[in-house]
This record gives C-alpha cells, structure tokens and sequence, in this order.
C-alpha cells in the first residue's frame, strides 16, 4: 500500500467546498477533500447519502451549487463532462455503462481506436483479465455480471488514465471476483501512478485497496483517516450501520 502524500505534494484532485444536488434540494453539503499522485481514496457511506451524486457533479453531469473542482492541476469547475473526460479521466458510473448490444471488441474500441495502440492495451488488460481477449466476438450483454463489471474496468485502464472515478465497482459480485477487481487496481495504481476514487459500501473491498478513507452521512463527511489506522475498520462499520 502507498503511502499518502505529505501535504506539499501535487494533488490529482482536490474538491472544495463542494455543494450540489437535484434542482433546488441539495444533497452534497460542502465537502472537502483531495487525493494525491498514485493514491486509492474511498468515499464510503450508505446508499441515499449523496456519493453517486458527487461523482456525478465531480464529472459535470450536475451543476455546482457552491464550491470548486480541481483535476490534474487545472480547475474543472463548471466544465462539460466531455471536455473533462478528455483530460485523462476515467469514469465507471453505478448504472449500466456497457453497450449491450455491441460485442467486447466494439465496447473497447470505443475508447482506444488506433489499431497498434489497440493491439498493446489488449495484450496488457489481458494479464489481468484473460477473459477478455478470447471473448472479442461476444456481445457485451451475454456476459456474466462479474464479466461485464471487468470488462467496464478494462475499457477505463486501455485508456491509461490519470485519475479514475469508480462508482460501487463491488456491488453484487461474488468474493473471487471483487479480490482480482481488488488486486487489478493495486497494481494499476503501483505500475501507473494512477490515482482513484472509489465509492463504495464494501468495507472489506475498501481495506483491501485503499490508502485513506471518508464517510459521508446526509451529505456531509462525517470521519477520515488512514485505512492503516488501527480502529479504521472499527470506525467505518459504525458510521455505515448508525
């Protein structure tokens, strides 16, 4: 596990005072927090607490209420969501983000069109996930769950991304599975230096991989700290069942 940058380190983002919600309703109450090169940051909480509409505001789906964003050194706040993404930002959203109807191969070229570049982020993911090259031809839809969840985590690595923003990577798997998603993050983060964002209700998922933690309740972090501290896991299991 890397350690988390000192505080004169560069961060990958940093969000400040962040406000945002549905309309009128706020949901997100002026969160803080940053995450620094090559490190896991997971955002926990239960389902209703605003964690999904926070990415969604991070990548510009919603409008800022108050506050600012700031990715890779530059201020996104205010940015569309395209012209965010082009800035080395993967994107893994809880709902279904996979084009059914397409076969694997299609999924992927979405992303990465150049046939050369193709060929060697194929040849890479494939040591992670070694169902994915001998499935080219399936469509996308007919896989298996925990497949498709692998597939959605291959087509954001082809991308070599900066920073990446994962929504409940962990929801609905089987144990195996969550373990190698586990695994095939850390060494993401290990051999790229890429820094992530994980949203998530797994406590076991989230000790397994990440740096630093926070809860948020009804909007607002409620606890931080370092997944290494002692009572780390006692702390998160409380704030996610009161």
């Amino acid at each position: 596990m890397s350690k988390a940058p000192d505080s004169s380190s560069p961060r990958v983002l940093v969000v400040s005072r962040l406000r945002c919600g549905y309309g009128q309703a706020t949901v997100v109450h002026g969160v803080d927090f940053a995450i620094g090169p090559g490190e896991i940051f997971a955002l926990l909480g239960k389902n209703g607490m605003g964690k999904s509409t926070l990415l969604k505001a991070l990548m510009g789906f919603l409008p800022l209420q108050a506050g600012s964003v700031e990715m890779l050194g530059s201020d996104v706040t205010g940015l569309s969501t395209h012209v965010i993404a082009r800035r080395a930002i993967a994107y893994l959203p809880q709902e279904q983000a996979l084009f059914q109807d397409l076969t694997v191969d299609e999924n992927l070229k979405l992303v990465v069109r150049d046939a050369r570049e193709f060929a060697r982020e194929l040849e890479r993911i494939g040591q992670s996930f070694p169902f994915i090259p001998t499935r080219l031809r399936q469509r996308a839809g007919t896989l298996s769950g925990g497949e498709q969840k692998m597939l959605l985590v291959a087509r954001a690595l082809m991308t070599r991304p900066k920073l990446m923003l994962v929504d409940e990577i962990s929801e609905g798997l089987q144990p195996t599975v969550i373990e190698r998603l586990a695994n095939v993050l850390r060494t993401e983060r290990d051999e790229s230096g890429c820094s992530m964002l994980l949203v998530e209700q797994h406590v076991g998922f989230v000790m397994s991989v990440a740096d630093r933690f926070a809860v948020l309740q009804s909007g607002e972090i409620v606890d931080h700290g370092r997944i290494d501290d002692e009572d780390a896991a006692q702390r998160i299991m409380h704030r996610l069942t009161v």
